[in-house]
């Protein structure tokens, strides 16, 4: 009955898993989705302490587990509310590198506790676990650092940084052949094991630290893809078919995620690994020479309220300033006063994967409101009011006009073409990735320094005082 039963249990947790996260691919619909998989991962859990006979194992395999999970939901819960929305691309990165570190330490146990001689196969897929759960843990922890500006805060440059990562690739799977084929001979296993183990955790961190921030949301996605595949040769390692299915759905949804990041823009993967524009110097766009335009909020109003069309372009000072209820706020007064509303979101526009998305589902904007640079920009030209809230890559014309340009190529949200643009920042500073957009000097174009939240609050105000 016990061998009938477990695999209808994990058959069960493997179909919510695919249709949780199928339910997470729109806004209306993610709650629900990230309720059924948690509910699957309760069952894969539950199933997997009775195949492994945890639960029979006495009072003190009660109280371990029970202790584990009190007190990594207090972390998490307690994490989890204290974080805001600033911070929650690098607790995404740390989340990844948790998922990295476990299925590390899930195959090191394996390896520990394996008294029977390597063979090929089970040698290969453990090796490949830490492999890759080792890359995604200090990879993610560096991530964190630069993300969050405790670590990292300069470029650093790793002198003949490819050979080196190609020098420790090598090592690492120099490593698993070694510990794969080491037959009946634990000293070579063990060897093998430390240098896969050493070597990966090293190729993380020097494969990441030197990648810039404008590189960022697409090495997080790519890192979450890492951890999911980590879990997959985790599970083929233990023989546990839901940790396959669970990594392989984390693994692939990350990689495609990254690849279509990738596209919007317009690197390939290998140019992101190996050369970063994030991480070069910063380069003066054509008319930076020019002072910017200001303009007083009252002003500002009075082009607003004749204004028929007008486009948000949110990015990370947005978040910063948490101006997104403001922003929905103005959004219904604009809407209220005959305005046509959308928002242009960029797939890279933020520090996260759908960054800007989650923040204007917080502040319950309409689904159908959020567009694409793909469905926006045919429109933008008649556009009456373009207002940029806290982005600069996403919107600078140097992607589309400048050659020498670091972010040439670049696909982007066309602001420029506008009619008006309203560019809402604290200062005149460039973005993340350090380029000057010449966009803030253009003739169509005026800048709302202060704080954006701010600003928008109080152009919501002009509209109720009128």
């Amino acid at each position: 009955m016990r061998d009938i039963i477990i695999p209808i249990l994990y058959m069960v947790s493997a179909v919510l898993f695919i249709r949780g996260i199928k339910l997470l691919g729109k806004a209306d619909t993610a709650r629900k989705g990230n309720g059924m998989s948690a509910v699957g991962m309760l069952i894969a859990v539950v199933t997997v302490l009775f195949e492994k006979e945890v639960m029979d194992a006495g009072v003190m395999s009660y109280l371990m587990i029970a202790a584990a999970i009190i007190v990594g939901s207090i972390i998490g819960a307690v994490w989890s509310k204290k974080v805001e929305m600033t911070g929650m691309p690098q607790l995404v990165a740390l989340f990844n590198g948790f998922g990295g570190l476990s299925s590390l330490l899930v195959a090191l146990t394996q390896y520990l506790n394996s008294q029977e001689e390597a063979k090929p196969f089970e040698g290969v897929t453990l090796g490949l676990t830490v492999a890759i759960g080792a890359i995604a843990f200090t990879g993610s922890v560096v991530a964190w650092g630069k993300l969050s500006g405790k670590m990292f805060k300069k470029s650093v440059t790793i002198p003949a940084k490819n050979a080196l990562n190609a020098a420790l690739a090598i090592a690492g799977l120099v490593g698993i052949v070694l510990y794969a084929f080491s037959g009946t001979n634990k000293e070579l296993g063990l060897i093998g094991m430390i240098a896969v183990t050493a070597a990966y955790l090293i190729l993380g961190f020097t494969m990441v630290v030197t990648i810039g921030g404008g590189d960022m949301p697409v090495i997080i996605s790519l890192l979450n893809a890492f951890s999911g595949l980590a879990a997959a040769f985790a599970g083929l390692a233990i023989s546990n078919s839901v940790l396959v299915v669970s990594g392989c759905l984390v693994g692939t949804s990350g990689l495609i995620l990254t690849l279509i990041m990738c596209k919007a823009m317009n690197r390939t993967l290998y140019a992101l690994l190996f050369s970063s524009f994030g991480a070069s110097a910063s380069k003066k766009g054509a008319g930076s020479d020019k002072e910017p335009k200001s303009m007083s909020v009252e002003d500002a109003y009075l082009i607003l309220e004749a204004a028929s069309s007008v486009v948000f372009i949110p990015g990370y000072g947005m978040a910063v300033a948490q101006a997104q209820h403001s922003v929905k706020e103005l959004a219904d007064k604009l809407e209220e006063n005959g305005a046509e509303v959308s928002f242009a979101i960029h797939p890279v526009a933020g520090r996260m994967p759908g960054h800007m998305n989650v923040l204007l589902a917080e502040a319950n904007v309409p689904y159908e409101q959020l567009k694409t640079a793909d469905e926006m920009n045919p429109q933008m030209s008649n556009t009456d009011v373009a207002i940029v809230i806290g982005a600069n890559d996403v919107v600078n014309p140097s992607a589309l006009e400048d050659e020498t340009s670091p972010l040439y190529g670049m696909p982007i949200i066309n602001a420029f073409e506008a009619r008006t643009v309203f560019v809402l920042k604290r200062g005149k500073g460039t973005g993340f990735s350090g380029i000057e957009n010449p966009l803030f000097t253009n003739d169509n174009t005026v800048m709302i320094y202060g704080d954006a939240k701010q600003t928008v609050s109080s152009l919501v105000s002009e509209f109720e005082d009128s």
